[in-house]
């Protein structure tokens, strides 16, 4: 009864792009790609991505072309090729350095947002371009210097590589694989209050980073345990998520729950509960509220509700 197919895509996914990565070696390509006026521009500004209708409820990614990107580029930011767009190449450039970047627009381009904040109002597809384009900024933002040497990195492979010019080594963008579980017992389900929520309401399904050596079901039990002393029994994969903030991949599993009694990691939650069916539907009349609409833990939560 745990192995609940995932109803729909989760947020972040779905992507329109492809990523061609053959084409990223090819200069010449990646030069005339950079200078065609038809040539998509995905901007970052400070973790934030460039999108209008934000304020009516309506959002919608903006891509910049042209004499706008060109504005854009010469903020001198990092950028990289995200691939092709229904056959128009996609980059990703991040103008942070400037204080100000909207005088570098035309008017009417709206403005710089949260991606998790409007996620799930996006059309199909373009949450996931401005998430790819938001974690591959912020690891070019903060990988300019060589882990094994320390000296200075230059970007490779159009943006999606560095290579450190003394020592030679390669670096590679980085995600970092993080488990996360709605563990079920009966006609329950084990949900907790992180001290990292700033919502002092909510309650969301457990997670954690997977550990060096560790399998993603070995990673569930030892998390579970870790925060709520619940014994976990089953796993059963749901889906993935990526999530680009900064650079983790959720990996959604429903867990079955062998034991009932909670003691908790005060360093980490501040409260857990079993919830039944019943409450979870009437979480607002009952004074509690559920992950954001966006996030894999809400869908995991819906899927076995519908079950």
């Amino acid at each position: 009864m745990l192995s609940v197919p995932a109803s729909r895509p989760n947020a972040y996914t779905g992507s329109p792009i492809d990523r061609a990565s053959g084409r990223r070696e090819d200069a010449a390509f990646i030069a005339d790609a950079l200078a065609h006026p038809d040539t998509l521009f995905a901007p970052v500004w400070r973790a934030r991505s460039l999108m209008k209708g934000v304020e009516d409820g309506h959002p919608e990614a903006v891509l910049l072309t042209g004499a706008a990107a060109e504005a854009m580029r010469m903020a001198g930011g990092p950028w990289a090729f995200l691939g092709f767009w229904e056959k128009r190449p996609v980059f990703a450039v991040d103008c942070s350095g400037a204080e100000d970047p909207l005088p570098l627009l035309p008017e009417g381009m709206g403005g710089f947002t949260d991606l998790r904040q409007v996620a799930g109002l996006l059309p199909p597809g373009e949450a996931s371009v401005l998430a790819h384009a938001r974690g591959l900024m912020h690891w070019r933002t903060r990988h300019r210097f060589c882990g094994v040497c320390g000296g200075a990195c230059e970007p490779r492979s159009a943006g999606n590589a560095m290579a450190c010019t003394q020592c030679g080594a390669q670096h590679f963008p980085r995600t970092d694989p993080a488990v996360i579980m709605l563990v079920v017992r009966g006609e329950s389900c084990l949900l907790g209050h992180s001290q990292r929520f700033p919502n002092v309401t909510m309650y969301s399904t457990l997670a954690g980073f997977v550990e060096p050596g560790e399998s993603l079901e070995e990673a569930v039990r030892r998390e579970v345990d870790e925060e709520t002393g619940v014994a976990v029994g089953g796993v059963f994969y749901h889906s993935s998520q990526p999530w680009p903030f900064p650079a983790s991949i959720m990996l959604g599993f429903h867990a079955e729950g062998l034991s009932e009694a909670i003691t908790i990691d005060p360093e980490e939650l501040r409260d857990a509960r079993w919830f039944t069916k019943a409450e979870l539907r009437d979480h607002q009349a009952l004074g509690f509220s559920l992950p954001r609409v966006d996030s894999i833990a809400r869908r995991l939560i819906e899927d076995w509700l519908a079950a």
